[in-house]
């Protein structure tokens, strides 16, 4: 009974790395079709050039405040980017780990 226990966990460790190494991809879901309407898009399409303005920028003569504002503003406009996305993302290993913890328990 030790033995199955050990290997269910190695199991639930492997799958569980596995699962962190799957979140780091850019695009969860690439076959997921987002329907957009028009001012999302547009709001959209201004924090992308907001974003590509603040990449082009010259940051060597800014001040380490000013590099501050601008990072926190990226972060803030990642994130509103992705919230604009929807959905839950779950992994393969937190699936499976759910499905394993159910079988156990029950």
């Amino acid at each position: 009974m030790k033995k199955v226990t050990i290997y269910l966990l190695i199991l639930v460790a492997l799958f569980l790395g596995n699962s962190l190494m799957a979140n780091a991809s850019v695009n969860p879901e690439p076959n997921k079709v987002l329907v957009l309407t028009a001012a999302e898009k547009a709001h959209a399409e201004a924090l992308i050039f907001r974003l590509n303005e603040i990449k082009r920028m010259d940051k060597s003569n800014l001040t380490r405040s000013e590099k501050k504002n601008l990072r926190k503003e990226v972060r803030a406009i990642n994130k509103d980017l992705v919230r604009s996305g929807g959905g839950i993302y779950l992994s393969i290993g937190v699936i499976i780990i759910v499905i394993l913890l159910l079988v156990i328990l029950v």
